[in-house]
């Protein structure tokens, strides 16, 4: 089947977000390409040509062809990694490299194409640092933090600042006997902090003294507002204690939150929020892929349909 102005969708197999917007998409009779770019070179192809006119080519799946000229859209979700277990190590880490570089350059140089997101720019946006920044630039209110790898100096932050979290920086997949796991945030005393801090860097941020949370996602121009009741420290900890509340945010958060997404150049994003006792929101995260579409369960909010017309009307 030729799918001439596809939208693109390249995530995981096992992915029930975009199994939403997919089928989304397939019953209005939009063409879908999705595949999994860890399927490269096995059930996955590509052959793209750079001339004086630009880039074209097609890009071909077990039961789709996608003209690449004419995709209208792309939705990067969370694929996985290029493997090529039939190669020796050294051989491997070349073939991986290349395929980073040849198929992943490719999807990013995409013409007249709509990306939500760039997976350029979702690297760029996954920095903390980076994005507490632009929340500062954005307008929003940032409760204060510290990235050091000094003991003095997070003892010190501790001591102005408290009380203080700690926040691991990135999210890097990790197991323990088969199991996944994670680095939680967690309360921090500066008689717990010791040397092994000078090991790497390190995230310490003031903890909000909040009295609920809020999930905001961002899809193109659609601003949806999920106040999430807990009474956890961090509510993605256990779901099964989350109530949900569809909210309106305050004046000026809105902007904020495209004028954050413009410095990233993204199409979307969810935000996390904390709401103190006087009603202030404090900005706390913004991931550039992350989950949103258990909130339409929960709420009803029209979410799939949204990312549906936005990757359907492309750029």
């Amino acid at each position: 089947m030729n799918s001439i102005g596809s939208v693109l969708v390249v995530t995981s197999i096992d992915d029930p977000t975009a199994d939403l917007v997919t089928a989304e998409l397939h019953d209005r009779g939009v063409p879908v390409t999705r595949f999994d770019s860890g399927d490269f070179p096995t059930t996955l192809a590509v052959t793209a040509t750079i001339t004086g006119d630009g880039l074209s080519g097609t890009l071909s799946t077990p039961s789709r062809i996608a003209d690449l000229a004419s995709v209208r859209s792309l939705y990067y979700r969370r694929p996985s990694g290029f493997t090529f277990p039939g190669l020796d190590a050294q051989t491997a880490r070349f073939a991986l490299a290349e395929a980073r570089y040849g198929l992943g350059g490719v999807l990013a140089s995409l013409p007249a194409c709509l990306y939500v997101n760039h997976p350029h720019r979702i690297g760029d946006a996954e920095f903390k640092p980076s994005g507490l920044a632009a929340a500062v630039d954005a307008g929003f209110t940032v409760p204060p933090t510290l990235i050091t790898s000094n003991p003095d100096a997070a003892r010190d932050f501790i001591g102005r600042h408290g009380p203080v979290l700690y926040k691991p920086l990135s999210a890097p997949p990790d197991s323990l006997d088969g199991s996944s796991r994670t680095v939680n945030v967690a309360d921090v005393t500066a008689d717990e902090i010791d040397d092994a801090v000078n090991t790497t860097a390190h995230l310490f941020q003031h903890r909000v003294d909040k009295i609920a949370d809020v999930r905001v996602t961002v899809i193109g121009s659609r601003v949806f507002c999920v106040r999430i009741d807990s009474g956890l420290l961090d509510w993605r900890t256990d779901y099964d204690r989350l109530s949900y509340s569809v909210v309106e945010p305050p004046p000026g958060i809105r902007e904020a939150l495209h004028a954050y997404l413009s410095q990233f150049w993204l199409a979307f994003g969810a935000f996390d929020f904390a709401i103190d006792r006087y009603g202030a929101w404090w900005f706390l995260e913004c991931n550039p892929s992350g989950q949103w579409a258990w909130l339409q369960e929960e709420t009803g909010l029209p979410m799939v349909a949204a990312m549906a017309d936005l990757l359907e009307k492309g750029r």
